[in-house]
Parts: C-alpha cells; structure tokens; sequence
C-alpha cells in the first residue's frame, strides 16, 4: 500500500490540473477521488509493452472523469427540478394526515367514541383539555373523565400486547 501511496503523491498534481483543465468546479473533490481511484486502476491495468505509465495513466485518469461527467450531465438533463416558487404554492394534500389517524384509531379498539375523540385531539391536533372542552361544548371535568377513561383502556391493551 505504501507504493500506491507515494503513486498518489506524485501523480495527484496530474489529477488537478486535468480537473483544471477540464473546467470543473463543482464537487471538484469527488472527481480527485475519482481520479485517485482511476489511478489505481490505471496501475493495476499497466502493461509495460505499451509505453510509458505517465502517458497511460494521464489518457485513463482523463477518460474515466470525462465518463463521470458524461454520466453526471445525463443525470442532470434526465431530472428536471422546480424553481423554489414553485414550492411556495404547492398545497399539501395530507393535512389531515390519514396515516396517523388509522395508527391511533388501531389503538382505539374498545374505546367509546368521547374517549376516541380525546385521544385524536390530543396526540393529531394537541388540543389541550380546555381547547377539547371549548370545540365540544362540554365542561373541562367531561373531558378530563375521557382522558382518565382512555388512558386506562389504552394502558390496559398494551398490558394485553406485551
């Protein structure tokens, strides 16, 4: 390993000014990883009998950037992304969060429909006792007794679960 390295020293100034060259600002630190790994490869593939390494390795080195750069420019002409306006007036559909209500009704099971009610309140929309008892039209102590109600049957099926 330490012969890769003292390769990587020597040839990473390689590295840069073919990235240089290329005009390459962006993530300009994963095409130096790129080009390191393309120089192991380069070392790993070297045949003697075809000239010298510095030219082999420089046309490798160049080649597999301008691939990931090929390949990074369809990526980017495949994907299309909205301008941040664009986000400023997408409504969202899921406010009312269905997901989370069938996972708490699923709790609900033997529960009467105030209790339910206390339970949706609380943990969808984080009503307080007094808000619930001013959106129900009930006194603070009716709900109160819902709470109590519910949190009993619903410490009771865990106890069954476990």
């Amino acid at each position: 390993m330490e012969n890769f390295d003292q390769l990587a020293r020597q040839y990473e100034p390689m590295i840069h000014k073919i990235i240089h060259s290329l005009h390459i600002f962006k993530r300009r630190e994963d095409f130096v990883h790129i080009g390191l790994i393309s120089l192991w490869e380069a070392s790993l593939s070297y045949d003697l009998t075809k000239g010298e390494f510095k030219n082999y390795a420089y046309s490798y080195i160049r080649g597999r950037i301008l691939q990931e750069m090929n390949r990074n420019n369809r990526y980017e002409e495949r994907s299309i992304y909205p301008r941040d306006e664009y986000w400023e007036t997408v409504e969202d559909y899921n406010s009312e969060t269905p997901l989370e209500e069938e996972f708490l009704l699923s709790y609900c099971k033997g529960l009467t429909e105030k209790e339910t009610k206390w339970v949706l309140y609380t943990c969808i929309d984080f009503l307080s006792i007094r808000e619930i008892s001013e959106k129900e039209n009930v006194s603070l102590s009716a709900v109160k007794q819902w709470r109590k109600g519910a949190k009993q049957k619903l410490q009771h099926n865990i106890e069954i679960i476990d």
